[in-house]
């Protein structure tokens, strides 16, 4: 009857929150959202639970396992991408201790707060920490081992996330190929990506390829503008951007090595509206323009010219700008959004991000309003 009575609340808080002014729901967006945390100004978890439910984004990335975060978008609809970081590595790969981990993180929520899928580590090839990348497979298998003894397999798949840093080539994209010195890491990977069916995850940014060569770049080309594109001489297919020339890439890398089942996501993609001087093309029109051309193309189920019939499945980096990050300017402002819920530029969708209030407002305006709720509790759930 608890159990029965906070289901009963948790919807007359929903219905609070809509009265207090949150527009209705948007269109369903097909994208996904990375919700990096990495500063000290970002609104409560709860707030953007609202600010995500009112733009109908379905689809949520994170980089650790928050379990505030968690909580707060319990009975949401949000399917979750969460994240078991580099430093866990080492120690996953012992048993007790990732059954200890997804115990903690993950089977509580289950049921609650949809979880889809573990993401075992974040660019470890980048990192040339030999160590490190010798123990990415066996953490990724253990943690997989664990979830099937828990009967949770089905339900939650594991994966990592690599950049195009693992490319040896990627012009043009049909011969695209890994750099020799991971295939060693990279074949039984992929062996273990096929044999549970998951995906291989790539941060892909063009803004990079146009930052550092900006002369020979198009700058039309990254951004999905029209432009005349480039055919690749092999395949004789043509692009129109360099993102889905980048997939491919990755596409006919997969194959070099034996694998024609294994599907490609763009776990990671964005562009900064703000960047050092040396970073060229970091305006908000440029983010603008990429992140809406990108979006448009995902809308409309768009497949890479070497795999039209896979639609692009791509979690946009990222949902606010982060004041703590490292690194140049464009780290701090690859945001949709300032923490205060204002976006940073017009991507024609509005969201909704529900205000702190003083203490005299909640009286003036929301006590009114819970004892209304209370009243229909009562109602609803009489003693």
């Amino acid at each position: 009857m608890a159990a029965a009575s906070s289901t009963y609340l948790t919807k007359l808080l929903f219905l609070l929150v809509t009265l207090s002014g949150a527009p209705p729901l948007a269109t369903a967006l097909s994208f996904g959202i990375n919700y990096g945390q990495i500063a000290n100004n970002l609104p409560s978890p709860s707030r953007v639970s609202v600010l995500l439910r009112s733009l109908n984004i379905t689809r949520v990335k994170l980089y650790n396992a928050d379990p505030h975060v968690l909580t707060a978008f319990s009975n949401s609809g949000v399917d979750f991408i969460i994240g078991l970081g580099n430093e866990y590595l080492v120690n996953i790969t012992d048993p007790v201790k990732a059954q200890d981990w997804i115990e903690q993180h993950v089977q509580p929520f289950i049921g609650w707060t949809g979880i889809s899928c573990i993401v075992v580590g974040n660019e470890v090839f980048n990192t040339n920490n030999t160590q490190l990348m010798s123990y990415l497979l066996p953490a990724m298998q253990t943690v997989y081992t664990t979830l099937s003894n828990l009967g949770m397999e089905k339900q939650v798949t594991v994966t990592s996330a690599h950049t195009l840093n693992i490319l040896g080539n990627s012009y043009p994209p049909s011969a695209g190929d890994f750099r020799q010195d991971l295939v060693g890491y990279i074949k039984p990977l992929l062996d273990f990506h096929s044999q549970i069916k998951s995906p291989f995850l790539v941060n892909a940014y063009p803004f990079f390829a146009y930052m550092y060569n900006p002369n020979e770049v198009p700058l039309d080309y990254v951004l999905f503008q029209p432009n005349p594109g480039m055919t690749d001489p092999k395949t004789n297919l043509h692009y129109d951007n360099m993102l889905f020339a980048q997939i491919d890439a990755i596409y006919s890398a997969i194959q070099a090595l034996g694998h024609s089942d294994i599907v490609v996501r763009i776990s990671e993609t964005g562009w900064p509206s703000r960047g050092d001087p040396n970073e060229a093309g970091a305006t908000p029109e440029n983010a603008r323009l990429y992140n809406g051309n990108l979006l448009q193309r995902i809308e409309q189920r768009q497949g890479t010219p070497a795999k039209p019939n896979v639609p692009i499945n791509g979690y946009v980096f990222a949902l606010f700008n982060e004041n703590l990050k490292p690194g140049p300017v464009s780290e701090r402002n690859y945001g949709l959004y300032y923490p205060d819920g204002t976006p940073v530029y017009d991507l024609g969708f509005q969201g909704y991000l529900p205000e702190l209030v003083s203490a005299a407002s909640c009286e003036r305006v929301l006590y009114p309003m819970v004892l209304l709720v209370l009243v229909v509790y009562s109602m609803i759930c009489p003693q």
